[in-house]
């Protein structure tokens, strides 16, 4: 492969591995495609941020771009990218076409996150109080954006199987456009168990989660109003500390030292706090993808009680590293089971490490995936001529969406 291939990233926000799963994520993609070759520029439109992390440690240029803006054609006429990724639909909506148009041979790759549609439609369909029907879906106005993102995209990388069988079954997407790149851990970041604080140097219960996201909001509000005092019941000496980047006021209200129910905000440091837990807490009713908070668990050798939402496409076939309850009386139940039975915690804990070394190392998919980066640059237009739905939704998007921006840009004139 040629050194010097550069890939472009075009960043829905600037990476905040600290402060969210999505963040750890973009920097995994950053080291497996640094590890093939290539020269990185990530791109955004996005306000520089706090947390954000400092690029130029990980040797990947940092550039501002413009929504809107025919600046951003030159800028990528002149780097002319070999590969253009965009984190989440949004992003390829922007500036896709203008990829199309100035770099058209360049490898488009899409990394979904989570399906932004499927989250919201379990979102909506829990706020109207009601089952979520796979049907919901066709009716989601984001979903008909993200599937034609999907389509007019040469590969979109996504984290869950369920989610993949979704598109193939529901959308009749092509197999082809679609890679199952689940998050990634380093070997060394394996725990010894004997390492790690045992049993009885454990204790509280933690939940973790960015406040920025709504699944995890909606679980803290259901830990106050309905798990937590099942469980205080059965142990009047529990505390819940609760932590998360960007707590709004309504989150640090909560905060009720009385009842052990205690509002952190931002961990300094997510592993060491969830390892000094003895169990975590995840009762998400509502979200998609997979849950960077309870592979960190497994990480930290932490069992977890969570809903089949949160442990969905996590385990395969094998045991959960803790409990998977949707009923809120039987989920306090095995909280309570977990933080008392050293036998049925120890097993939890074993069940974690297991998923972890079966599913999530990093050497399971780095060759692969670069082998399949290579195939997709080396016979990138038989692949389109494959996907006839793509071009033609690339054709039609490019004149609707480069006339929409191009009226945006003469009206901020």
């Amino acid at each position: 492969m040629n050194r010097m291939q550069s890939l472009l990233i075009i960043g829905f926000v600037w990476p905040e591995p600290n402060s969210s799963a999505a963040g750890g994520r973009m920097m995994q993609l950053i080291s497996l495609f640094q590890v093939q070759g290539f020269k990185i520029v990530f791109a955004s439109p996005a306000q520089d941020s706090d947390f954000m992390v400092d690029l130029s440690e990980f040797d990947v240029q940092k550039e501002s771009i413009e929504l809107n803006n025919s600046s951003f054609d030159a800028f990528i006429k002149e780097l002319n990218p070999s590969v253009v990724l965009f984190d989440r639909f949004m992003m390829e909506e922007q500036f896709g076409w203008r990829v199309a148009e100035n770099c058209p041979d360049a490898l488009r790759i899409l990394d979904t996150e989570d399906l932004h549609c499927l989250r919201l439609a379990r979102q909506k369909a829990f706020k109207e109080k009601r089952e979520f029907q796979i049907s919901d879906l066709l009716v989601e106005e984001v979903a008909k954006r993200e599937i034609a993102s999907i389509l007019r995209c040469d590969l979109s990388l996504m984290i869950s199987e369920y989610e993949i069988e979704l598109l193939t079954t529901t959308f009749k997407i092509d197999n082809a456009l679609l890679y199952y790149l689940p998050l990634l851990l380093e070997s060394k970041a394996i725990p010894d168990l004997a390492k790690l604080l045992s049993f009885e140097e454990r204790t509280d219960f933690v939940f973790i989660g960015n406040f920025y996201h709504e699944p995890n909001w909606n679980s803290v509000q259901y830990l106050k109003e309905t798990i937590w005092s099942l469980i205080k019941k059965q142990i009047p000496e529990a505390v819940l500390n609760i932590y998360g980047a960007y707590p709004s006021q309504k989150v640090l209200q909560l905060n009720n030292v009385k009842e052990g129910f205690l509002i952190h905000g931002r961990a300094e440091n997510a592993q060491e706090v969830v390892q000094k837990a003895r169990v975590v807490l995840a009762p998400l009713r509502f979200g998609a993808g997979i849950k960077g908070k309870l592979l960190e668990a497994m990480q930290c050798g932490t069992p977890s009680v969570t809903t089949s939402i949160g442990a969905e496409s996590m385990q395969g076939i094998l045991q959960w590293n803790g409990f998977v309850e949707d009923d809120p009386e039987v989920f306090a139940a095995k909280a309570v089971q977990l933080y008392q039975d050293k036998e049925i915690w120890l097993q939890a804990q074993k069940n974690g490490i297991a998923i972890i070394n079966q599913r999530y190392l990093r050497i399971l998919f780095e060759e692969d995936f670069a082998t399949q980066i290579e195939f997709l640059l080396s016979d990138l237009k038989q692949h389109r001529l494959n996907n006839f739905m793509g071009e033609l939704l690339q054709h039609h998007t490019l004149k609707s969406t480069k006339y929409m921006s191009k009226w945006i840009e003469e009206k901020n004139k």
